[in-house]
């Protein structure tokens, strides 16, 4: 199976629950996705950056995958975010002309962590999500919560847009549209659900010992909270807040104070400021993180990279040209961790997901 995820944090998750399910995956950036290296066994999981494209880019860069893949429409899976960000329609209509689906079926929620939908209309833990943070998203804020509205042509171009409040409901979708002739994309649970109801082969892997998952008493751990959706953490690592100059537009990495990770060897990296919004600035908040990242990853060598947000673990994992990744576990839904083919620990993390144990 083929999942192409519109965010690197997205296509952990699913490799994460295709591991679970113990499937032989690999997660790979789409910056190094050729006709030549696509798995036609196993499951491989290809992570783009384009949620955080204009749309145009995203266009372009949906069809340039897809035309390296000779795979079926139903071999496909398109993972989106479960808080409708994105450029979800744009996104579907190329892979459909591109794999010559006839329809797609797009169900975004996610019951099992409270995310429905009722009568057309998206909840987050019975809050209609124009009423939560996501209505503060820096580059797509929710000003509705009903489906139509916020993608008024999905249907006429061939998007079918189903109610779904439990997992019970995702199967029946599933069995309603399984006819090898339908993109499914959306959230976790509808790939959780394709999967237990055997829909795509997965490729067991050879059981391995996991690595550990995190000893701070003798490992080097960089942590990047990037997400506009990051809560404080309080683990016993220094923590470094971004200074005000740079949030404010300064690329001057030196007025950043990481000393700490010198004389500790770990570090927490975060933007404790609020007050800017707009694409411009999420762009220069994940470029001077991910600038800093590879800054520090170069002097120390950390043993453990953990990233918070999505478009920052992207910035920063092209920054340092880590491309493809084996995963190790699942630490919690939607944290996962994998290794770089250097050795060093990633984990990956949603912005708007718990830590689950990592700590």
């Amino acid at each position: 199976m083929i999942v192409i995820a519109d965010d690197i944090t997205g296509a952990a998750e699913i490799a994460g629950i295709a591991f679970s399910h113990g499937a032989d995956v690999r997660l790979v950036c789409s910056s190094s996705v050729s006709c030549c290296n696509v798995a036609t066994d196993g499951t491989t999981v290809i992570a783009t950056d384009t949620r955080s494209m204009s749309e145009v880019e995203a266009i372009a860069e949906t069809h340039r995958i897809a035309s390296a893949l000779s795979h079926q429409p139903s071999a496909i899976f398109k993972k989106t975010d479960s808080a409708l960000r994105g450029h979800v329609v744009a996104e579907l209509q190329a892979l459909m002309e591109a794999t010559g689906a006839l329809r797609c079926v797009y169900l975004p929620a996610n019951p099992s962590k409270g995310r429905t939908i009722r009568n057309g209309v998206y909840y987050i833990n019975n809050v209609p999500i124009h009423e939560t943070d996501f209505s503060f998203d820096p580059e797509f804020p929710a000003k509705t919560s009903v489906l139509r509205e916020r993608f008024p042509d999905a249907e006429a171009k061939g998007i079918i847009m189903p109610d779904a409040e439990s997992e019970d409901d995702i199967r029946k979708v599933i069995q309603q549209y399984n006819d090898g002739k339908t993109i499914f994309a959306g959230a976790a649970d509808l790939f959780s659900g394709m999967i237990s109801m055997g829909c795509g082969r997965l490729k067991k892997s050879i059981a391995k010992h996991p690595t550990p998952i995190i000893h701070r008493e003798k490992s080097s751990t960089l942590i990047l909270c990037g997400s506009t959706q990051s809560k404080a953490l309080n683990i016993g690592i220094p923590i470094s807040p971004m200074p005000r100059d740079i949030y404010d537009g300064s690329d001057n990495l030196n007025l950043w104070n990481t000393e700490a990770y010198s004389q500790l060897h770990s570090i927490i990296l975060t933007i404790p400021h609020t007050h800017r919004t707009g694409k411009e600035v999420a762009v220069h908040l994940r470029s001077v993180m991910a600038q800093m990242a590879k800054r520090l990853v170069s002097e120390h060598r950390p043993d453990h990279l953990i990233i918070e947000g999505g478009a920052t673990a992207w910035a920063t994992l092209q920054a340092l040209n880590w491309t493809e990744f084996q995963i190790e576990r699942q630490i919690a839904p939607g944290v996962v961790q994998m290794s770089a083919t250097n050795g060093t620990l990633v984990t990956l993390k949603p912005g708007s997901y718990p830590w689950g144990n990592l700590f």
